[in-house]
């Protein structure tokens, strides 16, 4: 069943709860691609500034779409694993941190597309609110809360339309509070929940990290 006709109408909706809250210094993180869309309608409500937690995920190797981690850069780049999948396809911990060095040449990459150099706004003592368009199994969105909790933000706030109960329990521990619209008890996909939830293009998270920029200088 769907829920929300596309990213923009769910992120206002996400929106409006933030406001709600009445978060003091907030700054918005983004996960590209698909958070941008939701994120930027954050922005237009908060005013507040925009970043991007560049986040990729690890897949196993004859299983590209099954995660067996995710990184996320930074001065010290963050490498959450799972464990699990990591036992099964039988992947030391040296196999995978050898993947994620291709994964952060490509991250580096696409942070210079999506910013044109602009650098990473500041959280340390602010609110910091992680926005992404829906969270199934969790993998990359754990990578990018280690992340932005080591750029010690006053409060960390996971911000999303759709999650699964069972994976936004998991969460608890590493946020101090989470904003989730929709909570399925089974969630096959996150895209199930939207009408439309075509790709979000590389020139679409420029256009809208410089909307964001004018709207908050």
């Amino acid at each position: 069943m769907n829920e929300f006709v596309n990213r923009t109408e769910a992120g206002k909706a996400l929106a409006a709860e933030l406001v709600r809250k009445g978060y003091g210094d907030p700054v918005i993180l983004a996960l590209p691609r698909g958070g941008v869309p939701v994120a930027i309608e954050v922005v237009r409500a908060l005013r507040a500034p925009m970043d991007l937690v560049m986040v990729r995920k690890i897949g196993v190797p004859t299983q590209p779409e099954l995660a067996v981690a995710a990184i996320v850069n930074g001065d010290h780049p963050q490498l959450a694993i799972n464990e699990a999948v990591a036992e099964h396809a039988e992947l030391s911990h040296d196999d995978i941190d050898r993947m994620a060095q291709t994964k952060l040449v490509e991250i580096r990459r696409r942070r210079d597309l999506y910013l044109k150099g602009r650098g990473s706004i500041p959280i340390e003592g602010r609110t910091a609110i992680v926005v992404d368009d829906g969270i199934a199994t969790g993998a990359t969105m754990r990578a990018s809360l280690k992340a932005v909790r080591l750029r010690k933000p006053a409060k960390l706030v996971l911000a999303v339309p759709v999650a699964a109960p069972d994976t936004l329990e998991e969460f608890r521990s590493e946020v101090d509070e989470i904003v989730c619209l929709l909570k399925p008890q089974r969630l096959i996909a996150v895209g199930a929940h939207y009408v439309d939830f075509g790709q979000t293009s590389d020139e679409d998270v420029v256009r809208l990290m410089d909307e964001a920029d004018r709207l908050t200088q």
